[in-house]
């Protein structure tokens, strides 16, 4: 099952973290929040499974408080 880890304001950031995360080998998906969940324009989810989440948040800490 795949969980929300961080919800981005925009695609752009949040392909920088699916980049950072992808390197750090997690599987990611990026999912649009609003009517049309693939336009990415707005906020955009992180998804990770499960099982990757814990490891997921370390990650997005540690490159969110540089």
């Amino acid at each position: 099952m795949w969980t929300v880890v961080y919800i981005a304001q925009n695609k752009a950031r949040a392909e920088k973290i699916k980049d950072v995360l992808v390197s750090e080998g997690l599987l990611v998906n990026l999912r649009g929040l609003g009517n049309d969940p693939d336009n990415m324009s707005k906020a955009v989810e992180i998804l990770v499974p499960e099982s990757e989440a814990e490891e997921a948040h370390e990650i997005i800490n540690s490159i969110l408080s540089v």
